[in-house]
């Protein structure tokens, strides 16, 4: 993780659970952080948390529902000059409807390889947390639409790496697919608290920590090692 030290990285979603951690994770390794979400006050708290790291988190407030929010806050970037560019971009989408989220992991996706190119950044890493459901859709009626948004995004990922190989750039497109993840998604999803916590008490789940450190080995690889996606579930998932 050596070379990211000092350069630039936006996480969306980093107000909590995966995003937050990926946020943690990236400014241990001295990247400058630009973590956006709509709960600004979260990422705040976190930014005067862990302070003492090598790296910076820069709170930044941004709805990924508006693609005019997102438009403003890569203007805010390439003009802060602090930042200037995007050198990784996690797409850590939230719940969402399933053409905002995907709306906005390609515009998100699309926006960092303009900087990326703006900026002779030949080696730049975009990763898209997707899910297990991408991979196959689970015997649940509450998850099959969430499991199309994910069989989407999984196929943005192919489309968007033959894309960078066409113009000839060696930016990378990576995917994570986590399996059961505790963090707030369950009661989101279920809107049912005492649900949720049936669930995530019903195997010993992923952590946002596990998630996290996933992120950096992809980040580690070597530029001519693509990875491509990783599947991670816990081990006691039986789907």
């Amino acid at each position: 993780m050596e070379r990211w030290s000092g350069r630039v990285a936006l996480v969306t979603g980093a107000s909590a659970g995966i995003g937050a951690a990926i946020a943690k994770v990236l400014m241990e390794a001295g990247m400058k952080v630009v973590g956006c979400a709509r709960r600004i006050d979260k990422i705040e708290e976190f930014a005067s948390e862990w302070d003492s790291l090598p790296g910076k988190l820069i709170p930044y407030k941004c709805d990924l529902e508006s693609e005019q929010d997102i438009i403003d806050m890569f203007k805010w970037i390439a003009d802060n000059k602090e930042l200037g560019k995007v050198d990784v971009c996690i797409n850590n989408a939230g719940m969402s409807t399933s053409e905002t989220l995907l709306d906005a992991l390609c515009l998100c996706t699309k926006l960092s390889i303009e900087s990326m190119q703006a900026n002779n950044i030949n080696d730049g890493h975009i990763v898209m947390i997707s899910s297990m459901s991408g991979h196959r859709v689970p015997p649940s009626p509450a998850t099959r639409f969430y499991s199309a948004t994910k069989f989407a995004v999984n196929g943005l990922i192919e489309g968007w790496r033959q894309s960078v190989r066409e113009i000839k750039s060696q930016i990378r497109i990576s995917g994570l697919s986590p399996g059961l993840v505790e963090t707030e998604f369950a009661e989101a999803m279920t809107k049912d608290k005492d649900k949720a916590r049936k669930l995530y008490d019903s195997i010993s789940c992923l952590q946002a920590v596990d998630m996290a450190e996933s992120v950096k080995f992809i980040l580690s690889a070597p530029p001519h090692v693509q990875i491509h996606d990783i599947l991670v579930r816990p081990t006691e998932q039986v789907s």
